[in-house]
């Protein structure tokens, strides 16, 4: 369960239902972006450089949208955990592997990544905008841009 402080605030205060579902969502985008470094290190082969730029578009998106989830946490009353222990045991992410690896294989295991990571906001998300539209509205953004991004990777294998 994710903890949540103990303020007495005028403003709105999530319950731990909500701060539980944002903490999926966080560690979700915190393991992508970690997933998106490694492939960007690690990919060899046709279309490198391609790929190499646009699996860091892919890292800045989750950075930025993880940052977002735990400013908004914080806002709400929430700790948010993101350290690599809470995200290596938190996160529902396939992991993505070692060693190097064929450009068209991570275009493929990164973007199955990505729609896992998407599975997850989806999977919050009405429960979410039933206690909070505003905190829903950063997931559809979350969504746009996850979705943005693997159909820009996607499109390296065709």
């Amino acid at each position: 369960m994710t903890e949540t402080l103990n303020t007495r605030s005028n403003g709105f205060h999530a319950s731990h239902f909500l701060a539980d579902n944002l903490q999926r969502v966080l560690v979700d985008l915190v393991a992508l972006h970690l997933y998106g470094k490694q492939a960007h290190w690690n990919i060899v082969g046709k279309n490198f450089r391609d790929l190499h730029l646009q699996l860091d578009e892919l890292v800045d998106v989750a950075r930025e949208h993880s940052d977002t989830i735990a400013e908004r946490m914080r806002a709400l009353g929430v700790l948010p955990d993101a350290g690599p222990k809470t995200v290596a045991s938190q996160s529902t992410l396939t992991d993505f592997g070692t060693g190097e690896v064929d450009t068209a294989d991570a275009v493929d295991r990164i973007t199955g990544l990505i729609g896992e990571a998407a599975t997850t906001v989806r999977a919050v998300h009405d429960d979410v905008d039933k206690e909070d539209p505003t905190t829903a509205d950063l997931l559809h953004a979350v969504l746009h841009d996850l979705e943005k991004q693997a159909w820009l990777i996607r499109s390296e294998n065709r």
